[in-house]
């Protein structure tokens, strides 16, 4: 199946939780509601057409000062999925506003997920709910802020860190 079918039997699939897709430099993404976003990982992983078996990385892009976007969610959470039967990628995008900056795990369909959502939660602020063990995994317990947002100051003096005048 390529890329475009891909796409296509999501759409078909899930309707309106697929918001949008496309395929930029045979990047295939699909964009999809929080709601829906186990139902579609799970078909993903489950549907032998596609057997995306290995999620190969999770992450988050703020978008907070990104030109065009001043008004829709801060946050995508971005899942990349491959296919090591069929030698395929995709790329599964969720949008979240930093008002309620909370996705559904994906644990429990890829054991990997724990450490990846440790790690946007760390690194972004965005939480993943059910998640096994929420805690920090770059930074101590006692940092405060995400330090890959936009609007983290980048001067900013931490607990447990530098001098103490």
């Amino acid at each position: 199946m390529d890329g475009a079918a891909m796409l296509a039997a999501l759409r078909a699939r899930f309707g309106s939780g697929v918001i949008e897709t496309h395929d930029f430099r045979g990047d295939h993404t699909a964009v999809v509601t929080r709601e829906a976003l186990p139902r579609v990982l799970a078909h993903c992983r489950d549907e032998p057409a596609l057997a995306f078996e290995m999620l190969t990385d999770l992450t988050a892009v703020d978008y907070s000062k990104y030109p065009g976007r001043e008004d829709g969610p801060r946050f995508e959470v971005v899942y990349h999925l491959y296919s090591i039967a069929h030698n395929h990628r995709l790329r599964v995008k969720v949008r979240v506003d930093e008002d309620d900056a909370v996705v559904p795990t994906a644990v429990d369909l890829w054991p990997v997920a724990d450490w990846f959502e440790r790690e946007v939660w760390d690194m972004f602020g965005v939480r993943f709910a059910g998640h096994p063990d929420p805690r920090r995994l770059l930074m101590y317990e006692e940092f405060v802020g995400h330090p890959l947002r936009k609007d983290y100051p980048i001067d900013r003096r931490q607990p447990l860190i530098g001098p103490t005048n």
